[in-house]
């Protein structure tokens, strides 16, 4: 049997740093999350009207931030790292003789266990607040904020699932799996930018984020650097490719949705912005030794590991940090009020970030509890075709949940604004996940990546 234990704090997690490990892709992954958290917190603009808070963003107000976005962008960087950590974690499990249910069940649980939580509480507060005689509409607007990036663990989680298979065919293929995506999402968007099959664009999310993750799997596989010159090329070819396409092409500027605008990168991923994730992973590998010698510096490192072992309750609560700070400062009149993206409105911009920085601290300081959960060894699950259909059908409600949240909010006009339609499939996957893979095998912390 399986046992939940509370998990090893950050010093043992130091200590058990094998010396081989490649410390680059953890140091990416802590800038990663911390570049997107800011870069979240800097689009949020909070106007107070005659005791009403109204939000927008800043790439509404102010055209530069179309251009500022592309160094917060890093969500190709996330999943390139998080295609190579799967393929490490895989291939461990692999060797230690840990069946696949097993593997997966230990993987997308350290996922979805703080989501969970997360969910139950941001939607059990907001229907509170409406249930005490909170504006309806302002709590639907704070739940629609907090639960913007959930698309995301929908977009991994799938990936995460899919990683036995990919690593397959990377031993088969190689590179020419990523260049194959590469292709089928440049003429997705191809035909749904000729105008009749726009509804196309959809197959984009898994395309585009499926090339990025294989490409990672590539990096552990061993496919990549690859020769001296492909790094380099990667890198100028990405530049040159997402300058050109948006420059001569119909892209827009922004890596990031423009609320209101006809065409996103993002919703669906375009290829302008596969294009600048691919620019991203060239530079990634052609910095890989000086980011690995920056990680093997004491301070970096223990800081590297302290992001990443509270990664999941940084990522999912920063955008709740955001709505209580603009409550706090903006609901209670006591921050000032210029117009936006004015002089005096940039002026105090680090004032909302150290508070939301603050909030942020207290929130994953009191959350942490659901994520430093490990597993002890157990015998494993077997993968039995009962579990296995009960774990891809749970899979599938998890993220079909979590893709219908992002879409509606974590609050809506529904009873008491429980969003029903996203939550119900979630907790339903979720519950059949966990029973799936309640006994499982966790690679020991030595290994993890």
């Amino acid at each position: 049997m399986s046992a939940r234990t509370r998990g090893p704090g950050v010093r043992e997690l130091v200590a058990a740093t094998p010396e081989g490990r490649e410390r680059c892709v953890d140091l990416l992954r802590a800038v990663a999350i911390l570049a997107v958290v800011v870069g979240h917190w800097l689009l949020v603009v909070i106007v107070s009207r005659d005791g009403e808070l109204t939000g927008t963003s800043v790439l509404a107000l102010w055209r530069p931030a179309h251009l500022i976005n592309w160094v917060f962008q890093v969500m190709p960087v996330f999943f390139f790292v998080g295609g190579y950590a799967s393929t490490a974690s895989w291939t461990s499990a692999r060797r230690a003789g840990t069946d696949g249910l097993a593997w997966l069940g230990g993987r997308v649980r350290r996922l979805l266990d703080p989501t969970t939580a997360f969910l139950v509480i941001v939607v059990a507060a907001a229907a509170t607040a409406r249930l005490a005689g909170v504006d309806p509409e302002l709590v639907r607007l704070a739940g629609w904020l907090m639960g913007i990036h959930l698309w995301f663990l929908a977009v991994y989680v799938a990936l995460v699932a899919l990683t036995p298979l990919v690593v397959r065919a990377h031993e088969r293929s190689g590179l020419w799996l990523p260049l194959g995506l590469a292709v089928l999402a440049a003429l997705v968007d191809l035909l749904r930018l000729g105008g009749e099959l726009t509804a196309l664009g959809v197959l984009n999310f898994g395309l585009v984020w499926l090339c990025v993750f294989a490409l990672g799997v590539a990096w552990r596989g061993g496919s990549l650097p690859g020769p001296r010159w492909l790094a380099p090329g990667l890198a100028t070819g990405g530049i040159v490719a997402v300058v050109t396409l948006v420059a001569l092409g119909p892209y827009p500027l922004s890596m990031v949705n423009v609320p209101g605008a006809e065409l996103q990168n993002t919703a669906p991923p375009s290829l302008a912005l596969l294009a600048l994730g691919l620019a991203q992973i060239g530079l990634v590998l052609v910095a890989r030794r000086t980011l690995n010698r920056l990680a093997h510096r004491s301070a970096v490192w223990v800081a590297t590991v302290a992001v990443n072992g509270t990664i999941m309750s940084i990522f999912l609560w920063h955008l709740v940090a955001a709505v209580l700070a603009g409550l706090l400062l903006h609901g209670t009149g006591i921050y000032p009020q210029p117009p936006p993206v004015s002089g005096a409105w940039f002026a105090l911009r680090p004032v909302w970030i150290a508070v939301c920085t603050l909030l942020l601290a207290v929130l994953v300081l009191l959350v942490a509890r659901f994520e430093r959960v490990s597993s002890v060894a157990g015998p494993g699950v077997g993968d039995t075709p009962v579990r296995v259909s009960l774990t891809v059908v749970g899979l599938i409600g998890c993220c079909a949940g979590l893709v219908v949240l992002t879409r509606g909010g974590l609050s809506t006009d529904g009873p008491a604004g429980i969003p029903v339609t996203g939550l119900v499939p979630y907790l339903a996957g979720f519950a059949a996940v966990t029973a799936a893979t309640r006994e499982r095998i966790v690679p020991p912390l030595s290994r993890r990546t």
